[in-house]
């Protein structure tokens, strides 16, 4: 089958652009990227070797640019990982994350009702569920816990979530949708908390973390979350969410304590600053659901995954070191510049 990629030039869509290759060498792939700031070109560079793969350059918020792709390629699949994705970016800048998490899914939603596709797939995040205490470790999100969004992009997620399931209610559109905890593997974008200390501590620069460092999250393994969106769209019940996560829960101050040790670097490096507003405290997914009806489980302890991370960013330092320039600089300095004042503890 013909399956559309959105978002497929960022962290989890190319990782499952792999996969998809690696798998099903029987399905044809179509990446559809707009190349905005976390996306890039030589991430696919391997990809581009291969003739069942092409990527068209194209913004999911354009009904003109989407139909033409959906009347060109007339897919049998979309999955959609097309998404700005960072909380802080969506704190100081929340339109576009309307704009395209939003207005861009309904956008998807319309072409795939338009042209008959079997099946579309929304990738979520565990965050529209909002939190947990961190004084209640028996409390778990499981796929009924109410859409509680704490910040403009998880509120964005779970607006598109609700647009997914109106458009199978309301029209019929054939559509799964799964929520994952906080992914980290290979082509991870460097604003985000594993790769930003990895590179950070390569530098020996200082390695900033917010609050009091206790916020938890459940880490899954990129290669486990492709394996499990996989399953979802091609076995997965129409019109069903699936939450996918990593019986990884780790604290970001123990997560950047491992990242240190793998490098061997000094945990002086380690820097409170001011929270993030609005900072949520806990996330943790109960998987259930997803392993009794389709088997999945998560394949990679937290230990090893971060090993296999840590060397893939010592193997690919050509990747990232460009990305570390230019517009991501400067939002790095706007967010833990010398200039910003520190909270620190």
């Amino acid at each position: 089958m013909k399956i559309i990629v959105t978002g497929g030039a960022g962290f989890i869509g190319s990782n499952f652009v792999y996969y998809l290759l690696r798998e099903h060498p029987e399905d044809r792939v179509v990446c559809y990227d707009a190349l905005t700031y976390a996306g890039d070109l030589e991430t696919l560079s391997e990809a581009m070797k291969d003739e069942r793969f092409s990527f068209v350059r194209g913004d999911i918020s354009s009904r003109v640019s989407v139909d033409r792709l959906f009347e060109a390629e007339k897919p049998d699949v979309v999955v959609n990982f097309a998404a700005e994705s960072h909380v802080d970016r969506s704190i100081t800048s929340p339109e576009i994350f309307l704009r395209t998490n939003v207005f861009g899914t309904q956008v998807l939603l319309e072409a795939c009702r338009k042209y008959g596709v079997t099946r579309f797939h929304q990738v979520s995040t565990d965050e529209v569920y909002g939190d947990l205490p961190l004084d209640r470790p028996d409390l778990f999100f499981t796929e009924q816990t109410n859409l509680n969004a704490s910040s403009p992009y998880s509120a964005s997620k779970a607006s598109a979530d609700l647009l997914v399931h109106a458009y199978h209610r309301t029209y019929g559109v054939p559509v799964t949708i799964s929520r994952c905890s906080n992914n980290y593997g290979p082509y991870h974008f460097p604003e985000k908390l594993i790769p930003l200390m990895i590179l950070n501590a390569l530098h020996d620069k200082k390695l900033p973390v917010y609050g009091d460092g206790k916020n938890v999250r459940d880490w899954l393994y990129v290669e486990d979350h492709c394996a499990a969106i996989d399953l979802v769209v091609r076995k997965g019940r129409v019109g069903e969410v699936y939450n996918i996560g990593g019986h990884n829960e780790r604290s970001n101050i123990d997560v950047v304590r491992t990242v240190l040790k793998e490098l061997g670097k000094p945990e002086s490096l380690i820097e409170y600053v001011e929270d993030r507003k609005g900072h949520d405290r806990r996330y943790a997914i109960d998987p259930t659901k997803i392993h009794d009806e389709l088997g999945w489980e998560p394949a990679t302890r937290f230990e090893d995954g971060i090993r296999q991370t840590v060397q893939w960013y010592l193997d690919h330092r050509q990747w990232w070191e460009h990305i570390a320039n230019g517009e991501y600089k400067r939002f790095y300095e706007q967010l833990y510049g010398e200039d910003k004042e520190k909270n620190k503890k």
